[in-house]
């Protein structure tokens, strides 16, 4: 399976923070807002990602990225000349998915918990349909909201029902993040949508394709997984406060693609040490020589 983060758009909710700077290159806390999916992927086992970004900004991810032998994955990147909808990234990248299963994620989204590493290889493994997931909001009606039909012989996760894009009467209170796992039907699905009302490429419309062939699945994710979307000044702040409190009580970090990357086996020990000597004077670099040193005491 192949991955894309988008990081596209005019961040205009964040202005004036976004008037010269991409969205998902702001700090979230102790790192860059696009290392939040970035480790997503990587945790799903998807190590060739395109990065979608507009033409201004896409230098900046190059310079933060790099072509991914750090993190023991590579890196393609793409312009998006203007937002023409998120389903647009699978036309985007027609070539780069070349007829393969792939995952979408958006930049500027970020989850964290102790069972999303399965949760997420999991839904990497579809081949026929799509994987979406449904996380239980306070107010629906800000988001794509998602009903569904448990499966018989799994509590966790179900068939879609009905999918509203920020419907004015809710029928549930579940809303889907944005990460989304596709087999190889989803780039002949972008081509064949048309524009909203809005002049967009809608992601929900494509789901809703998926749906109506019976082949749109549903993860839910419960109690123990946060989601945060940190695209407004109000839940950037929340978002970085959340990653800041668990980090300072735990020890642990959460989405360091280059631990990410040494305990999934994608870089070694000396890889990461060599990486981690660059960033010493940092609390971030320091993070990264306690593993090495943690590991040798065990």
């Amino acid at each position: 399976m192949k991955g894309i983060i988008l990081a596209g758009g005019q961040g205009t909710r964040l202005y004036p923070l976004t008037v010269s700077l991409s969205k998902q290159l702001l700090p979230v806390y102790d790192k860059p807002m696009v290392y939040y999916p970035l480790s997503m992927l990587m945790l799903a086992g998807i190590r060739e990602i395109l990065v979608i970004s507009t033409p201004e900004a896409l230098p900046a991810f190059r310079k933060l990225l790099g072509d991914g032998s750090q993190f023991g994955v590579r890196f393609v990147f793409q312009e998006q000349p203007s937002p023409r909808g998120i389903a647009e990234a699978f036309l985007l990248g027609r070539e780069f998915i070349a007829g393969e299963p792939v995952c979408l994620a958006l930049g500027d989204n970020i989850f964290f918990g102790t069972s999303l590493p399965q949760r997420l290889r999991r839904a990497a493994q579809i081949r026929q349909g799509a994987v979406v997931f449904a996380y239980q909001v306070r107010d629906p009606r800000r988001y794509a909201v998602v009903t569904f039909q448990y499966d018989e012989s799994d509590s966790e996760r179900g068939l879609a029902l009905t999918l509203e894009e920020k419907p004015a009467q809710p029928l549930s209170r579940y809303a889907v993040p944005g990460l989304y796992f596709y087999d190889a039907q989803a780039v002949a699905i972008a081509e064949a949508l048309k524009p909203s009302a809005r002049g967009e490429l809608e992601i929900t419309d494509l789901n809703r394709v998926y749906m109506q062939r019976g082949q749109l699945h549903v993860e839910v994710l419960g109690r123990g997984v946060a989601w945060l979307d940190a695209g407004t000044p109000e839940s950037l702040v929340q978002a970085a406060a959340f990653v800041q409190t668990v980090q300072e009580r735990q020890g642990m970090m959460i989405s360091c693609p280059e631990e990410i990357a040494y305990r999934m086996g994608y870089i070694d020990a000396a890889r990461l040490e060599a990486q981690a000597r660059q960033l010493a004077q940092t609390t971030y670099g320091r993070y990264l020589l306690q593993l090495l040193e943690d590991e040798v005491r065990e």
